[in-house]
């Protein structure tokens, strides 16, 4: 039995190298997702993401787990063959019983390391509910780290926002992110830090820091899902986002206070040589 020619006998070979290249990208197409409450669907209001009211802080959980749902979904259909999705929300934002199969959920405070399990053997991260850096004239519910205290931070001359800091701490383990979704304010801050590679899905447009144009949920689910399916194919053009050590910190904030209200303006300057300790300077 003939097994044919030399031609045939290097397309077969090509086609097991393909394949083989295709089972070892599955292999590591890990998906590690951060995610935040004031950057889903349907919220623009503080009090949705502070509020324990069913009618205000539960139902925006809902919209959040509705998001982070799609973009499982669209994950799984681009080959994710593990899902970690990471409650990034101050006060924590899920509800189990709304979590959608084939990820892993991590969630509650206090925990070792806000970043759980994050390491290099995680192909891209991707940010679910995110929003701009304090400041943005257009960002809806805007801040950095505490929108009471009204922070802002600069890491070698540069303004950055959580966008970034998470990229940054995700970079250090040579984690690029592929997907990042929020309000057009969010997602044109992405682009910006991180490149037209990473995709960018936009659920809503600010008018001001709470007020908003909203899209209907059928319309963000459906393109949250073929969102995250396309940053699935552009894994392999996504750059790590790095920060040069030692880093040069700058920190504007106001303590706050729950009966004054906040105080005046502070600066704090210094280095940061570890890139795990990003969020404690």
């Amino acid at each position: 039995m003939s097994l044919g020619g030399p031609t045939t006998r290097s397309a077969c070979a090509l086609a097991v190298s393909a394949l083989l290249a295709w089972a070892a990208q599955a292999a590591e197409s890990r998906i590690y997702i951060m995610t935040d409450l004031e950057g889903a669907s349907g919220v623009y209001r503080f009090a949705q993401t502070r509020d324990p009211d069913p009618e205000l802080g539960a139902k925006a959980k809902e919209y959040l787990m509705a998001d982070i749902a799609a973009v499982v979904r669209g994950l799984r259909k681009g080959g994710a063959t593990d899902i970690l999705v990471v409650d990034g929300h101050g006060s924590q934002a899920f509800v189990p019983h709304l979590m959608e199969p084939g990820a892993r959920y991590l969630t509650g405070i206090p925990r070792p390391s806000s970043f759980g399990d994050l390491d290099a053997s995680y192909a891209g991260l991707v940010q679910i509910g995110a929003h701009a850096m304090m400041g943005t004239a257009d960002g809806v519910l805007c801040h950095t780290q505490s929108s009471r205290g009204e922070n802002r931070y600069w890491y070698n001359g540069i303004e950055s926002g959580e966008l970034a800091q998470c990229a940054a701490i995700a970079g250090h383990f040579g984690v690029p992110p592929i997907m990042v979704s929020g309000d057009e304010a969010a997602c044109r801050e992405a682009t910006r830090f991180f490149g037209p590679e990473c995709v960018t899905v936009s659920v809503k447009k600010g008018v001001a820091r709470e007020a908003a144009i909203l899209y209907s949920f059928a319309e963000t689910s459906r393109a949250l899902t073929e969102g995250a399916e396309r940053a699935m194919r552009s894994i392999d053009k996504c750059k790590p986002y790095r920060l040069q050590l030692p880093i040069r910190a700058k920190k504007e904030y106001r303590n706050y206070d729950p009966h004054s209200g906040p105080g005046p303006l502070l600066t704090k300057e210094g280095t940061i040589d570890d890139m795990l300790k990003l969020l404690e300077f």
